[in-house]
């Protein structure tokens, strides 16, 4: 598992996670501001990074497969995600799962450097726009999310190499909430944002935020998400749908 820096204000704690393994991400511990510690080593497999992102520490992640990435919930610090990209894949596109300020606050910066397409839901597409700002925690981010090259919608398809990842609207967190579950050389993967956590749930008494409409969704993400599945969370470790279900009192 990533560790934590003690430098909330940078991108830190880079690690890699080979999905057809046992354990989850590894890295080492950071030094000072911006990204470090871990990276991907390319053994013909797919593999995720991991970078813990902001003040409220916020999980970013990339999908890297055959030479090709997807950057999911570029948080903060754009810029030092990018530098602590491996430098032989192409970032595809950059996707959020959601419109809070803490999962969209480093697009711009990154986006820039990349020339990736950015992608998310239109429903959230306005709260993104005002993620340099503060918000009503009294937290800001980097930038303003630019407007999204490509609205997802439910049932769309990102394909990264031999990965694919199927767009299900996920709203109770924020309205445009997204999760994203793979197949192809990405099966068995799932990304779920602030939709759901290990033993936990996004919140829903902040901006966006719609509680009979998340159970709505926790119904459903218990048929749509196979219990084998490795659950990647917009906060927190890593978990499996399947100890979510046995375990998480939401999910009961």
């Amino acid at each position: 598992m990533a560790d934590h820096c003690d430098d909330h204000e940078g991108c830190c704690c880079g690690g890699h996670h080979d999905h057809e393994h046992e354990g989850g991400c590894c890295g080492s511990h950071g030094h000072g501001g911006g990204c470090c510690g871990g990276g991907c080593h390319d053994d013909g497999r797919d593999q995720i990074a991991m970078f813990v992102v902001g003040p409220i520490e916020t999980n970013c992640y990339a999908y890297i497969s055959q030479g090709e990435c997807m950057v999911v919930d570029a948080g903060d610090s754009g810029q030092a995600i990018y530098e602590h990209l491996p430098e032989d894949v192409r970032v595809k596109c950059i996707v959020a799962t959601h419109g809070h300020g803490d999962h969209v606050g480093g697009v711009k910066a990154l986006k820039e450097a990349t020339g990736a397409t950015f992608a998310m839901s239109p429903r959230d597409a306005e709260m993104a726009s005002h993620a340099g700002e503060k918000n009503e925690l009294g937290l800001s981010y980097d930038d303003d999310a630019p407007a999204p090259d490509l609205e997802l919608r439910e049932g769309d398809t990102l394909e990264v190499g031999t990965a694919s990842f199927r767009v299900i609207e996920a709203p109770g967190h924020t309205p445009g909430g997204l999760v994203l579950l793979g197949s192809g050389s990405a099966d068995h993967i799932c990304f779920v944002g602030d939709t759901l956590f290990k033993g936990s749930v996004g919140r829903t008494d902040i901006s966006g935020g719609d509680q009979a409409a998340l159970e709505e969704t926790l119904v459903r993400l218990k048929r749509e998400i196979p219990p084998h599945t490795n659950v990647f969370c917009g906060h927190g470790d890593p978990t499996t749908m399947e100890d979510e279900l046995a375990q998480n009192p939401y999910l009961r």
